[in-house]
């Protein structure tokens, strides 16, 4: 090998010079000083002094730079500017191709630094470190809601439950809800106008910024350690904040008292004796209808008035949000299955039928049953808005399933039967409805004998307990809703609706129609509606549940009751371990009481649940 030849070393190659160091120096000089000064902009700076570094041909100005990467308008007029500059100074004829003497080569290593994207905050931070100055990169500043936000409203209100004595430490979002939104200004439920935003959607942000946790299904919402202290300070900010408040108002209180005393000449003699009997006789006066519907649940829980002391303290319950009477109206949900597919003529005759009764109704999708009733608030339209604002609506007890007698005979074969009665029961209505269809000669031409229909309504009548109506024809079944509608309208015309939480109340029924009490719970629809998905995600109970319900003869009440002494398969399984003979496991489950009469579950059935779960192999 000559001499002479140069060494290479590896397969590196020598980098070409930049056929723009002018250019490539002026937007050197720009992401320094911007990188100085904290602004992001220098990154795209930085773009451009790559793109700029892999071009191989000479720029006459800078409008031909904006065929590369990460070139626009705004930095090719910033190096014009340069340009023309240097071109006063150093004349027209100065070549733009070559450094100026004295200035740093343009290979310098500052120029080709590459920062990744998920490092340049880490890397504009260590600046600041490093220089010790003021235009370093700001320490990240710790995140606190705005005051009377979701976020903040939120925190405030997990915080003041975990300061209540015995409490459970989580809430409920039907329950957080109710309770965050006095100290919120916008709405948790209904998005403002022109956004899909409420303010629960800063629930995210929390949980993100790991301040809440939530668990479980339904959700259960709690505070983390860091969501604690946060709340803690919020707290106590806003309690800083009240006593100012209550102070100001004091002082100008007693600052009018000492001034000379105002004459209304505006009040009347009649207000005048009013406020002296008050005065005179304060415990016999007579509260509100608003005091009324507020403490209605604290007089109905406890069983006695409370004072007003307790009623602020007790007062912290979704129940507190109510429709007083005259706010809200009955109206009639069809679900829309109802109305499309199939018979396309019979379904919209029923529709017809009920737009020829006057009928007040609303075609929607209902995740169980056919018809049922809601209570919407009444809201007035807001000026300058094209729609009126969504009011509440609360779901009234009474839910219809309708059947025709070939649907009937299609369900029973299938098993749907059973499992939308089972789905009925665990609605949270308490009042189901069965309405069937075509009861005559109709029966006489399907696939299961007519006595086998028959015994299935009465069965549902009396062993479910559901209320069965007959009618003939679709123009009797609009018939019936119609009175329905005008019945419910006149049995809660003077009532006050009080929106209660299935996930706080259980599904037990709530017994005010039978005291005569002004007022009942109902549950929103929207709680309603998502609680009755079908195939919405199920525990272990419920997927035991309806495994059990599979066995030919095993109930939905029988079911139950297993369910009760052992709730999940590996509970049962348990048990069956601990059995010491062969007899006794198949007998384990015979002396269970099902039903209202009690009666023990027998041991058949015993003996095949037993045989389902613990043999090895296929069943014979």
């Amino acid at each position: 090998m000559p001499a002479t030849e140069p060494v290479r070393l590896g397969r590196k190659r020598a980098l070409p010079s930049c056929p723009n160091p002018l250019f490539l120096k002026w937007l050197t000089e720009l992401r320094d000083e911007a990188k100085e000064k904290g602004l992001k902009i220098q990154y795209t700076y930085h773009k451009a002094i790559n793109s700029l570094n892999k071009y191989p041909l000479p720029l006459k100005n800078a409008k031909e730079a904006k065929i590369l990467q990460n070139f626009g308008d705004g930095i090719c007029k910033i190096l014009d500017e340069k340009l023309q500059r240097y071109y006063r100074e150093n004349g027209a004829d100065a070549s733009i191709h070559a450094l100026p003497k004295g200035a740093p080569p343009p290979g310098r290593s500052d120029n080709n630094i590459i920062l990744a994207p998920s490092k340049k905050k880490n890397a504009a931070g260590d600046q600041g470190k490093d220089g010790g100055g003021d235009g370093g990169r700001k320490k990240k500043r710790e995140y606190v809601p705005q005051k009377r936000s979701g976020g903040y409203a939120v925190l405030l209100t997990l915080y003041k439950e975990t300061q209540v004595p015995g409490s459970k430490g989580y809430m409920f979002k039907m329950e957080l809800q109710a309770e965050a939104q006095h100290l919120c200004d916008k709405s948790f439920t209904v998005p403002d106008l022109g956004s899909k935003y409420t303010a629960w959607s800063s629930v995210s942000t929390l949980i993100q910024k790991n301040l809440v946790i939530k668990t479980h299904n339904p959700a259960r919402y709690s505070l983390t350690e860091g969501g604690l202290t946060l709340a803690e300070r919020l707290a106590s900010a806003e309690q800083t904040n009240t006593d100012g408040d209550r102070e100001a108002v004091r002082s100008e209180l007693e600052a009018t008292e000492e001034d000379d005393p105002v004459v209304d000449l505006t009040g009347s003699d009649e207000d005048e004796e009013e406020k002296e009997e008050n005065r005179i006789h304060p415990a016999e006066r007579q509260p509100t209808v608003t005091e009324v519907s507020c403490d209605v649940d604290d007089v109905r829980s406890s069983g006695k008035p409370q004072d007003s002391q307790t009623t602020m303290t007790t007062s912290r319950k979704p129940n507190a949000e109510c429709l007083l009477p005259g706010t809200y109206e009955i109206m009639l949900c069809v679900d829309f299955i109802e109305t499309t597919g199939g018979s396309h003529h019979r379904k919209q005759e029923l529709v017809k039928e009920l737009q020829r009764n006057g009928v007040n109704f609303d075609i929607r999708k209902l995740n169980v049953g056919d018809f049922l009733w809601v209570a919407r608030e009444k809201v007035a339209p807001v000026a300058g808005q094209l729609r009126a604002p969504v009011g509440r609506e609360l779901v009234l007890d009474y839910i219809v399933e309708r059947k025709r007698m070939d649907d009937l005979c299609g369900s029973i074969i299938d098993g749907r039967f059973r499992e939308q009665k089972f789905r009925l029961k665990r609605c949270g209505l308490h009042k189901p409805i069965y309405l069937v269809e075509e009861c005559g000669s109709a029966a006489s031409h399907l696939s299961l004998p007519e006595t086998t229909l028959q015994q299935a309504i009465v069965n549902t009548q009396v062993v479910d307990g559901f209320f069965v109506k007959r009618v003939q024809d679709v123009r009797e079944s609009a018939a019936y809703l119609t009175i329905m509608t005008r019945f419910l309208t006149k049995l809660y015309q003077n009532r006050t609706l009080i929106c209660r939480s299935r996930e706080l109340e259980g599904d037990g029924g709530s017994d005010e129609e039978e005291r005569g009490l002004p007022s009942c719970s109902l549950m929103s629809f929207a709680e309603f509606n998502h609680g009755a998905v079908k195939n919405k995600c199920q525990t272990v109970r419920e997927v035991f549940a309806r495994q059990l319900m599979q066995i030919s003869g095993l109930s939905g009440d029988k079911a139950a009751a297993i369910l009760e002494h052992y709730s999940t398969p590996h509970s049962l399984l348990t048990a069956y371990e601990q059995c010491t003979s062969e007899a006794e496991k198949e007998k384990l489950l015979s002396s269970i009481r099902y039903g209202k009469l009690k009666r023990n579950l027998g041991p058949a059935l015993s003996r095949t649940v037993y045989h389902l779960y613990c043999t090895q192999g296929a069943l014979t």
